[in-house]
């Protein structure tokens, strides 16, 4: 498993580690009779225990089996299974391309009601336009992704965005103004970008906020995120996509995104400091 600085992964592979311990001491095994009759080293049954280590599928099923608890094994390999989908390095979802990425999260977005981001470095996804998701995964391609799909992935999203503002969702939108001039393609393209961010944050069910530089907070998130409804948030990290789903930590996000939001400007004023950013670009 890949490591992940969320607490959410590292409690989730205790969790399971923790399982496998007690089906081993209910067998009246030590860890070295384990080894043994699994036929592997001491040092693995104590990496596995210890949660350093995540089991593999085979590893649970010879555990559950030297220990006559066969019937735990789909149950655990379950369990592994959710435990490494909780972080995907980004080489590995985007393998294939870009266009996969994007389409792998149509059914999440599809039943969410309420969306909540926070954007730091670029503009949300779903408010943007054609032309500037085009230069953000273009920059994406050439730096990591070896298969060049970039007009398919832009496809997709855009497809996506028109489902979710039929009017059936609802969004809260905080971006830093940074991100209003942060120079990732071209002034015409950025220029329209803005436009359509104003004609955006207009809708009845988008509440858009500016959190302007400068501006004292007592939260700043090390990330970009997106929460859907209470049900899940993803992280964008620089080394891959985290999904979190424990809700003691979904809370913490929500409450960071109420802190937030509280020292964004919205409405008339948010406008004019887009409206400012379209000025600068001349």
């Amino acid at each position: 498993m890949s490591a992940s600085p969320s607490s959410s992964v590292v409690e989730a592979r205790k969790a399971l580690a923790h399982r496998l311990i007690n089906i081993r001491k209910d067998a009246g095994l030590t860890g070295g009779e384990l080894s043994l009759r699994c036929g592997w080293n001491a040092a693995k049954t104590s990496r596995i225990q210890s949660a350093k280590k995540a089991p593999s599928e085979s590893d649970i099923r010879a555990w559950c089996r030297v220990c006559g608890a066969e019937e735990q094994i789909p149950d655990l390999i379950a369990a592994a299974r959710a435990v490494e989908s909780m972080y995907t390095e980004w080489r590995q979802m985007e393998r294939t391309g870009l266009r996969a990425a994007q389409e792998s999260v149509a059914g999440l977005y599809e039943r969410t009601g309420l969306f909540r981001v926070y954007s730091s470095r670029v503009l949300p996804g779903m408010v943007q336009t054609a032309a500037y998701t085009a230069a953000v995964l273009r920059s994406i391609q050439r730096e990591r992704v070896a298969v060049d799909d970039v007009d398919e992935a832009v496809q997709a999203r855009t497809e996506r965005q028109d489902a979710l503002f039929s009017g059936r969702h609802r969004f809260g939108l905080l971006v830093e103004e940074y991100v209003l001039r942060a120079a990732v393609c071209d002034p015409h393209v950025m220029a329209a970008q803005l436009d359509h961010l104003i004609a955006i944050g207009s809708k009845p069910f988008v509440s858009l906020g500016i959190i302007p530089l400068g501006v004292g907070r007592a939260h700043l998130p090390a990330e970009d995120f997106y929460m859907f409804d209470e049900v899940e948030v993803a992280v964008e990290l620089t080394s891959g996509y985290l999904r979190i789903t424990q809700p003691r930590e979904i809370a913490a996000y929500a409450r960071a995104f109420t802190d937030m939001a509280n020292t964004a400007v919205h409405g008339a004023h948010a406008r004019t400091l887009i409206q400012a950013a379209i000025n600068a670009l001349g």
